[in-house]
């Protein structure tokens, strides 16, 4: 029986966690493309090997016939999305202000929800 790409593809990243939209990003191809692939019973081995760089995914386990261990690990080695400070310092600013938006957002529920609830009727034109 002949393995479908797409479908061991597809099981890996979701049991793994893995994002569609970050996979995307990386890999410099829209959604519709990632989950066409996951229809494709075959395709390069060069797409699956680049999709397992991206996720830093060994898929020698599941493709034994197209791949060894170590051209994973050697590619994992030479991988230029090595975490650097600048990287974790763009990282932790982004999730500042993430986490400052979802409390303003947060917020923004709770006046609503008591707007509703009849508790907020007052003009706010005083303010």
């Amino acid at each position: 029986m002949d393995k479908h790409y797409g479908e061991i593809i597809e099981r890996t990243i979701r049991r793994n966690g893995y994002s569609i939209s970050e996979l995307a990003r990386i890999m410099k191809v829209n959604r519709r493309s990632i989950y066409n692939w996951f229809g494709q019973a075959k395709f390069k081995a060069d797409i699956i090997f680049k999709i397992g760089c991206a996720l830093k995914h060994d898929f020698s386990n599941e493709f034994p016939e197209l791949f060894s261990s170590e051209e994973f690990q050697q590619a994992f080695s030479n991988s230029k999305f090595t975490s650097t400070p600048q990287i974790v310092e763009e990282i932790e600013k982004v999730n500042y202000w993430k986490d400052k938006y979802i409390n303003l957002l947060e917020e923004y529920n709770q006046i609503l929800a008591m707007q509703s609830a009849g508790l907020g009727s007052r003009s706010y034109a005083t303010y």
